[in-house]
Parts: C-alpha cells; structure tokens; sequence
C-alpha cells in the first residue's frame, strides 16, 4: 500500500507483505512471439520504395525477424548499441524494431526531415554505430558523410538487384544480412529497465533532447494503449499507419499491431492524398492514424472522388491540434468517426484520446463534436496535473488553465545524457513539465489551450493561438493558417494570421476578419491577415512556429 506525504511524492507504509508472484520481465520480444503464436494469419502489406506491393504474415514476420536477429549480431551489434534507422514505414523497418530491440540494443528512429545540424546532432550523440537506410536517403547519407558519426556501418535496406551505386563506404545489403540465417531465435532475457529505442524531439528550442525508452515502459504503453477501447485494435481490422516509424515509434502503432491481431497497411514514402485513398480503397483500411496536415490532403482526394475509401471508418487524429471544421467533414461528410489523441515523445506518446462513454454518444451531434474536438481524457497509466506559474496546483474544474504536467511508468525521467534538460524539464514532485497550457473539466477532459511560447500575451491577456487558427479553419477557401504574435508598441503582443488560401479561392483580408468577428472574441481578432503560398513544416508535419516567427520578426503591424 501507498499513501502520499505533503509533497504529493508516496512513502511505503510499515507492514506490508510481499506477494508471490513469478518476476517475469516485460520484454519488447514477448509482442512478436504472441502475435506470431496467437495471430500467425494477420497480414502485414507494404508498399516498398522498389515500387512492389509486399505483403506477408506475422508469422512470417517472425522468422524474418529472427534473421535479422542473428545478421544483426553477425554485423557486430552488441547490448546496448545504438542502431540508426533512417526508412518509411515498411515491413523491413518493422522487422528492425524487434530485431534491434530483441536482441537487447537500442533502435534509434531518425527523422530524414531534420534539418542538416539536427541530424547531425543526434547521430552523434547518440553515438549510433550501424544505420540502416532506405534507398530514398542514400543520396541524403552521400551529401551527409562526414556528418556521420567515425567508422559508422551503413546498411541499404533493399535486395542485392537493387543496391545503389554509391560513394559511402562499405555497404552492406539488408536481404543478405538474412540469407542462410536461422528462422528462430533463443530471446535473451535480462532487466526489464534496459533501454530499447531512442527519439528525440524536435528540437524547436535549442538541440534535440533524446526519450530513452525501457523494455518495461514499452510493453506497459502497449497494454494501456490496448486497454482504450479503439475498434481498430482487433483481428477484424486493417489499419493504416500514417504517422512514420521516425516519429515516436508511429506512435507505439508497431508493438499494438502483433498484440492486437490487426492487419497493418504500410503506406512508405506515399503520403500524399491520391497514394493514401488509393492504398486504403485496394487494401481494405478501415482505420489510420496521422497528424492534421496529411488528412488535408486526403479529404481534397475524398472531396474529388466524392467518396471516402471504401472500408474506411475510423481516423484518429494527433500531433497537433484537429480543426473542428476537419472534424465535422469527416464525421458528417464522409461518416468517419474522428478520434482525438494527444501525447509527447516524452509520454512514449500517448496521453489522452478522445474516446466517448456511451451516455457521450447518446448526446446531441453539436455537443458530441465539442467534446471530440478537446484532446481526449487521460489514458490509464497517465495522471495529468495542471499549474500555476508558482507550482501550486490548480482544481481540475474547466475553468482553470495552469501550465500541464504528467507523470506514470511511461513517462521519461530525464533526457538521455543531457542533465540540464533534464533538470528543466522535471518539477518539485517528480513530475513532467509538458509546456503545455491546458484546463481539465471535471469529467476528466483535457483542453489544451496552446504551448506555453505560442501562446499570444496582449495587454497582459492571453490568446490562444489554437483557439483562433481553428476559429478561421472553418472559412471554406482557408487550407491552412498559423497564428503567431507580432510585437506592438501598446499591447506587448498582438496576433498576426497567416493563411494559405484554398485552391482557386479569392480571399481579401477584410474577409476573413468579417468571418472572425461572429466567432471569437473582438479583442481576439488578429491585427493583420497576410497571405502565403505554403506554410513551413517542421520535421514531424506540424507547422513550424518556430519558422515563421524568424520570418516575420520585425513585421510591423498596421495598428503599430
């Protein structure tokens, strides 16, 4: 038994007793052995950058995996070595996460978006010592080379027809790592808490901070995010993941899949509107995950075929915040029903998600949407907290709006070797500082109003960026919009909209401010609207603030 002291930490009471129970430990291992035991016949399709369909079983996933396995050590990878993969979403970059991690090593995901001091940052401090590359990015790794970390084995992840001429040094071909390699592996075993993967955040302040992920952590967010009652998680379903194998371990999508049984759709390089409908009609999705910008694209494609793919019944939706406009298109449109999920690279990702009790979905269609268009209420293993700027805590009753914090055995500690982030970033109690400002209604759900430096300080009230992007988001000739602050001489800080016009559209800035005027408050309205033909992404898809406001930072304002 628990209870907590003043300070909100736990102290052990006096007398408990032991129970006596095996201690068996949780190992990323265990998720492919059960889906290749329980859920042989579920199938994994790809589609490769050679231009093929590939397509296969778990459990031929499995023997595949154990090849790897033992070409992994044959390449010389140890515990606790740090393998780079820098690939789409295919079935070779999913069997490396089992390979790498089984075996005991550290599967670090790249992200190909980083810009080129980013990238070199990571590879280095993580001091990977084999990458593994698809041939998309060996023109990226050849203008890189000497940003790769000495001695460094690079491995192309392809057939021997296809290896690429190249100048980098000492390739090795992925498909003859597994050639006469046994179809099963003895799994070692060993503690629970030992590293498994790496990501790092983006890096929007400073250099990127690396999530060191445990076996423990990794299997445990798998049977909580397994627990929330999602449909796709069944034999039954196909689901498609958008979100990339890069990005936080597409959000744990590749351990649920094993667990759970479902057929995975992997979509590689082609993320765009007419490759995803194309994919999700022939092969059936009936779910996918991604982040908002991708299902732009595909609600253009569904608007020119007048029709959603045909299976297609379930989105959900994270990384930055849903449109309620995208909400309500899906939903009343084309009959998909939107899941909002919210999470962090700390948080191995997942937070909340959106997920409606049945008294929810017996309400009216205009409040269902409302409460789907918050981030969702906290997934087991996860508590939220929010605060003031003193620390003290702040009552979870939809009116307050502090800065949010969580903690639970999927939650980082601390960054990998980097202990002043990590001091930052950990509060009094032990607690995660997200950066985040939110409110939590009494029934749990959580509204975050925006991050902490997004949000818009004007004569010393604040204004939600989130708020006033998803306010103009719902004009039909907007595509997309960024709201950032502009310093003014009087307010400290008034908002500046950036928005990329619809295709075809003719908007004028006296438009879209009418527009505004009925839906958010006047002291809300921006001071200017300027036009732009795309906005910058970051390397996660997210629209990088970060970037415009180096754009316009010496943007005067017409009221200024």
């Amino acid at each position: 038994m628990l209870t907590p002291t003043g300070s909100g930490r736990k102290k052990m009471l006096q007398g408990v007793i032991p129970g006596r129970m095996m201690q068996r430990p949780l190992l990323v291992s265990s998720l492919i052995e059960y889906g290749k035991d329980f859920h042989p016949n579920s199938e994994i399709v790809s589609r490769r950058v050679e231009g093929d369909l590939h397509r296969y079983t778990y459990a031929a996933a499995y023997r595949r995996v154990c090849q790897l396995a033992h070409g992994l050590v044959a390449l010389g990878v140890t515990p606790g070595t740090r393998v780079a993969t820098l690939a789409w979403n295919n079935h070779r970059h999913f069997e490396l996460y089992y390979a790498i991690q089984g075996i005991g090593a550290v599967c670090h995901t790249v992200n190909p978006r980083l810009p080129v001091d980013q990238f070199k940052y990571v590879l280095n401090h993580a001091d990977d010592r084999v990458l593994f590359t698809d041939l998309t990015f060996v023109p990226l790794l050849e203008a890189r080379r000497a940003d790769l970390p000495p001695g460094m084995k690079i491995v192309v992840m392809t057939d021997r027809a296809h290896m690429p001429e190249s100048g980098l040094p000492d390739l090795f071909c992925f498909e003859e790592l597994l050639v006469s390699q046994a179809e099963h592996y003895d799994w070692p075993e060993f503690d629970e808490n030992t590293a498994c993967a790496l990501c790092y955040t983006s890096g929007t302040t400073g250099n990127p901070k690396g999530a060191l992920y445990s076996h423990r952590s990794m299997v445990l967010h798998s049977l909580f995010a397994r627990n929330a009652d999602l449909p796709c998680f069944t034999p039954r379903a196909k689901f498609l993941p958008v979100v990339p194998l890069f990005h936080v371990n597409a959000w744990g999508l590749p351990y649920l899949a094993p667990l759970s049984g479902a057929g995975m759709v992997m979509p590689g390089p082609g993320l765009d509107g007419p490759s995803l409908f194309k994919l999700m009609d022939d092969e059936a999705v009936s779910s996918a995950w991604g982040v908002p910008t991708v299902w732009l694209g595909l609600l253009a494609e569904m608007g020119q075929h007048g029709r959603k793919p045909k299976a297609l019944a379930h989105v959900l939706v994270g990384g930055s915040a849903v449109p309620p406009s995208m909400l309500r298109t899906f939903q009343e449109t084309y009959g998909i029903s939107v899941v909002h999920g919210w999470g962090m690279t700390e948080m191995s990702p997942v937070g909340s998600l959106g997920i409606l009790e049945p008294e929810m979905e017996a309400l009216p269609q205009e409040e269902q949407l409302r409460l789907k268009a918050y981030q969702g209420r906290r997934m087991f293993g996860v508590d939220l907290k929010i605060v003031d700027e003193d620390g003290a805590r702040l009552p979870h009753d939809g009116e307050a709006i502090g800065e949010l914090a969580v903690r639970g055995p999927c939650v980082v500690d601390g960054y990998f070797n980097d202990e002043p982030a990590s001091a930052a970033a950990i509060d009094d109690e032990g607690w995660f500082r997200t950066g985040d400002v939110a409110s939590i209604s009494p029934d749990g759900f959580l509204m975050i109003v925006d991050r902490t430096k997004d949000l818009v300080k004007s004569g010393g009230e604040w204004i939600s960026s989130i708020d006033l992007e998803n306010a103009a988001m719902a004009h039909p000739e907007i595509a997309e919009c960024a709201v950032i602050a502009a310093v003014h001489p009087k307010w400290d800080e008034r908002p500046l909209l950036i928005v990329v016009p619809a295709a075809g559209a003719d908007l004028a800035k006296e438009a879209v401010i009418d527009f505004l005027t009925a839906r958010v408050a006047k002291w809300w309205l921006p001071d200017d609207v300027v036009f732009v033909d795309e906005l910058p992404h970051g390397a996660t898809g997210k629209v990088s603030k970060l970037t415009l406001r180096a754009q316009f930072k010496d943007y005067v304002l017409p009221t200024a």
